[in-house]
C-alpha cells in the first residue's frame, strides 16, 4: 500500500478515503500510458505561480504537493518528504484545471451545411480525437451538453474513467430534447408532453446526468422534462428559439446556452411555441440595446430563478470577418476536407457583410451585465457551427474571449473553472486549487493573470494527481479531426 503522509484524527479520516477513491483508476491501458508523463503516489510541484480559481491574486514561489491524486498542501514553507518526485516549475503557473460547460463530442460535416447544396447539416462524433485534444487543452472534467451519439458517450465516459484512453471527466448529457422542426436528422423529434417525460426518464436509467432543450420544443414539452429531471435530481438547460428565456426561467430551467444571440423572447415575429424563421439571422439582436429595461428585466429575472447561463463567445467569433486568428495548430488538427472546409467558410465570412462583429460585441456585454447582476456565469466552446472550434482549443480561446469581454483574467479562470464546478455539484472536488480536493489542475508556461493568451501554452495537464503530456496528446490526433 502507498505511504499515507498524514496526520491522525477525523481529517486524516476524511483524507484518507478521498486517497482510496483516487486510487481506484490507476488500470491503465497502453496507449493511456503512452501520454502520461508523471504517475508517482507523492509529487511536489515547486516554485510555481499559483492561481487558484477563486479569483484571488496569484501566489508565487509555491509549492504544490500532490499525494495519490490529491492536493495535500499548497504553501511557501511546504515540507517535502525525502525521496518525493520533484518538480521544478519556475516560471511557470498552475490552474485548475478547466470545466468546459459546453463541450460536445462532435465535430461539424462539410461545413455543417450537409455533404451537398441543400442537404441537412451533419455532424461526426469525435470519440478519437477530441477526448485526447480536450485533455491536452487543459479540461479535465466537461459537460457534453447535448448528445448525437449518447451511448457512444457513455461508452466512452466508462473508457476514461477505466484508464483506456485518455481524456477528461466526462458529465453525459442525454440527447437533445427537441420538437418538430429540427435543422437535422441525427435528432428525436419530440410528439408532447409525454413523451418529454418518457424519454427523459429513459435515459436517466442509462446513466446520463443532465439534459439540453433545443431550439423547436414547445413550453409544455420543456415543462415535463425540467418536472421530470428535477424530480431525479437532473438539471436541465437549454440553447431555445421557441420559448422564450424569461418563459423558460418560470418553467424552472437550471442554464441557459449561449445567451442573448440566441435569446428570441424580444423578436416582433415570434409566436408562442414556434422558432421564428429569422431566428438565425438575428434581426432582434441586432436592433436591441442590452441596456434597455426589457432586457435588464430579463436578466433580473433569471437572477432571481437561479438560472445560470453558459458563455460560448468562441463559436459566435467565427461569424465574425477575419476572426479568430488563424492558428497552424488547428489547421494541422484537422483532416485535409476539414481544413478546405473550414478555410472556404471563413473566406465567405471575411467578404461578406454580416453583423457577425456586432452580435459578438453584444453578446459580450450581456454577459457583463449578467454577471454585474449577480447571475452565473459558465464557459464552454460548442464546437459546431462552420467548423475552426476545436476541443480544447476552443476552450482556451473562449475564456481569452471573456477577458476581451471585460473580465479580468482571473475573472475569466474563475468563470472557466469554480463556477462550472459548483454548477455540477463538483465544488468540493474540482474547480479550485484547495487542499483536501482532487489534483487536476494544468501547467502552463507563462502568467495568464497578466497575459491570458499565455493559457494556451499548456505543457502538463495533472487530472487526479496523473500528469499529461499536452503536446504528445495533440500530436497524436494530427489531421484527425473532421474524420474520428
Amino acid at each position: 500500500m502507498r505511504k499515507i503522509l498524514c496526520g491522525a484524527g477525523l481529517l486524516c479520516l476524511a483524507f484518507y478515503l478521498v486517497v482510496a477513491r483516487a486510487q481506484e483508476r490507476l488500470a491503465f491501458s497502453t496507449v493511456t500510458k503512452s501520454f502520461v508523463t508523471t504517475d508517482s503516489s507523492v509529487i511536489a510541484l515547486q516554485h510555481v505561480r499559483v492561481i487558484d480559481g477563486t479569483g484571488a491574486a496569484p501566489l508565487i514561489e509555491q509549492t504544490v504537493l500532490i499525494e495519490n491524486g490529491v492536493i495535500r498542501e499548497i504553501g511557501k514553507a511546504v515540507s517535502v518528504p525525502a525521496g518525493v518526485h520533484a518538480i521544478d516549475l519556475s516560471g511557470r503557473t498552475v490552474i485548475p484545471g478547466l470545466v468546459g460547460m459546453h463541450d460536445h463530442m462532435f465535430y461539424p460535416a462539410a461545413s455543417g451545411q450537409g455533404p451537398v447544396a441543400g442537404a441537412p447539416a451533419l455532424y461526426g462524433e469525435m470519440g478519437f480525437s477530441f477526448p485526447r485534444l480536450y485533455l491536452a487543452g487543459g479540461v479535465t472534467s466537461l459537460r457534453t451538453t447535448g448528445s448525437l451519439e449518447p451511448y457512444t458517450d457513455l461508452s466512452l465516459k466508462k473508457l476514461i474513467d477505466t484508464g483506456r484512453m485518455p481524456g477528461p471527466k466526462l458529465h453525459i448529457t442525454g440527447p437533445y430534447l427537441e420538437g418538430a422542426g429540427s435543422f437535422t436528422p441525427q435528432l428525436y423529434e419530440l410528439r408532447d408532453a409525454d413523451d418529454a417525460t418518457r424519454m427523459v426518464n429513459y435515459w436517466i436509467d442509462q446513466g446520463v446526468t443532465s439534459f439540453k432543450a433545443y431550439m423547436h420544443i414547445t413550453r409544455d414539452e420543456l415543462g415535463a422534462a425540467i418536472k421530470a429531471a428535477h424530480a431525479r435530481g437532473i438539471k436541465v438547460t437549454g440553447h431555445l428559439c421557441s420559448v422564450g428565456f424569461s418563459e423558460a426561467a418560470d418553467l424552472g430551467i437550471d442554464d441557459l446556452e449561449h445567451g442573448i444571440v440566441v435569446d428570441q423572447e424580444f423578436n416582433p415575429a415570434k409566436q408562442p411555441d414556434v422558432c421564428p424563421p429569422s431566428a438565425n439571422d438575428h434581426p432582434s439582436v441586432e436592433k436591441m440595446e442590452i441596456a434597455s429595461e426589457p432586457v435588464q428585466a430579463m436578466i433580473r429575472r433569471l437572477v432571481q430563478h437561479h438560472v445560470a447561463v453558459t458563455s460560448t463567445l468562441v463559436i459566435f467569433e467565427t461569424f465574425a470577418p477575419n476572426r479568430p486568428p488563424l492558428q497552424d495548430r488547428v489547421l494541422q488538427a484537422l483532416s485535409l476536407p476539414s481544413r478546405t472546409d473550414y478555410l472556404a467558410e471563413r473566406a465567405k465570412v471575411a467578404d461578406a457583410k454580416g453583423s457577425g462583429a456586432e452580435l459578438l460585441k453584444k453578446e459580450m456585454q450581456f454577459e457583463r451585465d449578467f454577471v454585474k447582476a449577480g447571475g452565473l456565469l459558465l464557459s464552454g466552446e460548442d464546437p459546431t457551427g462552420y467548423g475552426g472550434v476545436l476541443a480544447g482549443f476552443g476552450d482556451q480561446r473562449q475564456t481569452e474571449l471573456l477577458v476581451e469581454a471585460g473580465f479580468t483574467p482571473l475573472e475569466a479562470i474563475h468563470i472557466a473553472t469554480q463556477n462550472g464546478a459548483e454548477f455540477l455539484g463538483e465544488g468540493d472536488r474540482i474547480g479550485t486549487l484547495t487542499a483536501g480536493k482532487r489534483a487536476d489542475l494544468v501547467v502552463i508556461n507563462g502568467d495568464p493573470s497578466r497575459k491570458i493568451k499565455d493559457i494556451e501554452n499548456v505543457e502538463i495537464v495533472f487530472k487526479e494527481g496523473i500528469g499529461y503530456d499536452s503536446r504528445k496528446l495533440i500530436d497524436s490526433v494530427r489531421g484527425a479531426v473532421g474524420l474520428h
